[in-house]
């Protein structure tokens, strides 16, 4: 059994940045992932451009820099990688763990490969791994994606886009402008407003002259081979179809926290439970890091008003 100060489960941003702090304090660690370096944003689509700027994107002070003041996945991708290999942070990838078990007052914790000791656990795993699902007939067809990548593939087909969110507007003005025909299903009566302001413009115009077909106060009925069903306030419309791509959002891994002993509020949004100025959870030597905090809040924790968990929670480590 590998020993060490501090496990830290995900290499996401935040997971860097507390294997980042560790180091500057002399802690011993070691960072597990599941699958590539930041992978959640390793599977954003290739043309995202975050809405931060890039210096609130930074991570222990380490300049990042962009082409332009928002940047763009890969020059993400270039930066927190150049971070973790520059300073020779302890990351096994594709790691996945299994299960943190507390016995006395040291965690167990169980991976794939191999297992470890240690007297502090941080989890800093994100939302990103589990869709939020329709729950509708069909939705198991291989047409319905529930993760967008490019546009290419939907060039020259029907594609219903479900969502009104930063993700669901970007998918369906990059469709439309690859060729595709393109319809947004919307639940509530307009976009999101969380939409980023630059891109809300084009969106409207393209719905107001018809271009984007969207059906507001709607939601998908069923999901069939070459058509969908489409509840909307009206009465039902049956559409042609060749994908579905369904960015209705993700959630939190809520049954690996339970599992661990970590407690979640009982109302609709499944916060799990720590303290803010230490971000320790119920459970002793167990902390929390990043959107993680949020339960299905997602939009509250993101990069950059979470980097400081890293040094919260180190320094309580360090104080212990």
């Amino acid at each position: 059994m590998i020993t060490k100060d501090v496990i830290i489960i995900g290499a996401g941003p935040i997971g860097i940045a507390c294997a980042l702090e560790c180091k500057k304090k002399g802690l011993s660690y070691v960072v597990l992932e599941k699958g590539a370096l930041t992978n959640s944003l390793f599977n954003y689509p290739l043309n995202m451009t975050f809405f931060s700027t890039s210096e609130k994107l930074e991570i222990n002070k380490i300049p990042f820099i962009s082409n332009n003041p928002k940047p763009t996945r890969n020059e993400a991708l270039e930066y927190y990688r150049r971070v973790a290999t520059s300073n020779e942070l302890h990351i096994n990838l594709f790691e996945k763990v299994l299960g943190i078990e507390k016995v006395d007052n040291e965690f167990i914790v169980t991976s794939e490969k191999q297992n470890y000791n240690a007297k502090n656990v941080i989890i800093a795993t994100g939302f990103y791994d589990i869709p939020k699902l329709l729950n509708v007939p069909g939705e198991e067809l291989p047409k319905v994606n529930h993760y967008y990548k490019e546009a290419h593939p939907f060039s020259m087909q029907n594609v219903a886009v479900v969502g009104a969110s930063n993700s669901a507007v970007d998918a369906a003005l990059e469709i439309w402008r690859k060729g595709g025909n393109v319809t947004m299903i919307v639940r509530g009566k307009n976009i999101g407003e969380r939409v980023k302001y630059w891109v809300r413009p084009d969106i409207d115009n393209r719905i107001e002259e018809g271009s984007i077909k969207a059906y507001f106060n709607s939601e998908i009925k069923e999901i069939k081979k070459d058509n969908i069903v489409i509840k909307t306030p009206k009465e039902d419309v049956l559409i042609p179809n060749d994908y579905v791509v369904a960015l209705t959002g993700y959630r939190p891994n809520f049954e690996f926290l339970e599992n661990a002993g970590i407690t979640l509020s009982e109302n609709n949004n499944y916060i799990p439970t720590y303290n803010e100025k230490t971000m320790e959870s119920n459970i002793k030597g167990l902390y929390l890091a990043g959107v993680i905090c949020g339960g299905l809040e997602t939009h509250k924790w993101f990069i950059e008003n979470s980097r400081i968990h890293a040094k919260i929670i180190t320094e309580h480590i360090t104080k212990k």
